[in-house]
């Protein structure tokens, strides 16, 4: 009998507990659904594109699905603006010359394999034959994903302890002894994010010398270029932390909303190919903190760019923490009491 009341006293809470509820049966099956959104998606469809091919030799390939460019020039500035993957020249008419975009391995294996359809009844090794516009033939796909676990660890975590440590500053009291001084709530966040914000940078910096000079992450820009992102990054994370933890009421709740709000994000930060995910489910990538900072880090450890190239995203990074932080202002004011 003793036991029967206390099992139905726990399922009679649990019951209580809507968030739990939600937890257990809604968000596995939304992290399922968009698993089986990306992995059912058709395979890539690399952009490959031939260049200056003389007509008589162009009338004996099949270049049906290639786009046609007059000059290298061209095809180059296309690669660059993310326009094509590759593109393939004739200089010497018996040997095509590629050009790989280079800093994904698997679009990069697809680019080959679409080159070599202009040749179905030969079989050439082309591997001596391309040349990389980033990257190089050695790199790996820890190298092409590195940037967005990077991204990703320091968001997840940073998210998680600056979550827990402000709702621990709520339910211990120390925050309603706060707001009860003459205090402005705009100063109190501030304060706060800029206190966990020293803890950050420290952070950020440790984890990004680690993965690049100890686990040998490739690293073809500046390492404070990859430092400016993270920082961004971290506070972006901070200030969605602190403000998720005006609406739970105690760490377990707090742990809730990490299926809903950091593991999404990771199926739309270039982990998986974009271009292949569903129209209608790819739209959640552009409002995601993790997307631009994924694709700032790509931008400086795999292609090398500079910090004029980081401005888009960097601004919007900015403009992600300075919007959580106004909605924590706002969220506050409810526990003020005078």
């Amino acid at each position: 009998m003793r036991i029967r009341g206390f099992v139905v006293r726990i399922i009679r809470q649990l019951f209580r507990d809507k968030r739990t509820l939600a937890l257990m049966f809604l968000a596995p099956i939304l992290i399922l659904t968009m698993l089986s959104l990306v992995f059912s998606s058709e395979d890539y469809e690399p952009k490959v594109a031939i260049v200056d091919v003389p007509k008589p030799l162009e009338a004996k390939l099949d270049v049906s699905g290639f786009e046609s460019y007059e000059h290298k020039d061209e095809a180059l500035e296309a690669m660059k603006d993310g326009e094509l993957d590759g593109y393939v020249t004739f200089d010497d008419p018996s040997t095509p010359d590629i050009v790989v975009e280079g800093s994904d391995p698997s679009v990069n294996g697809a680019v080959m394999k679409k080159v070599q359809t202009l040749f179905p009844s030969q079989s050439l090794n082309l591997s001596d034959r391309v040349t990389f516009l980033y990257g190089n033939e050695e790199m790996g796909m820890f190298d092409s994903f590195g940037p967005v676990l990077l991204g990703f660890f320091v968001f997840f975590f940073v998210f998680l302890v600056s979550g827990v440590s402000f709702l621990r500053e709520r339910t211990t009291g120390t925050l309603e002894r706060l707001l009860a001084s003459p205090i402005k709530i705009w100063e109190m966040v501030v304060s706060y994010v800029l206190g966990f914000g020293i803890v950050t940078l420290l952070q950020a910096a440790l984890i990004s010398w680690y993965a690049i000079y100890i686990l040998d992450m490739m690293m073809a820009g500046s390492f404070f270029n990859v430092l400016i992102v993270i920082v961004l990054l971290s506070f972006t994370a901070l200030t969605l932390g602190i403000l998720l933890s005006a609406f739970a009421k105690n760490e377990l709740q707090m742990m809730q909303f990490i299926p809903i709000v950091v593991v999404p994000q990771i199926f739309f930060s270039g982990l998986f190919n974009l271009d292949t995910i569903s129209e209608w489910l790819s739209w959640i990538g552009p409002i995601t903190p993790l997307y631009y900072a994924a694709d700032a880090l790509r931008d400086v450890m795999i292609r090398g760019f500079g910090f004029t190239d980081l401005l888009i995203d960097l601004a919007v990074l900015a403009g992600f923490s300075l919007l959580f932080i106004t909605l924590n202002v706002a969220a506050l004011k409810k526990y003020r009491k005078i």
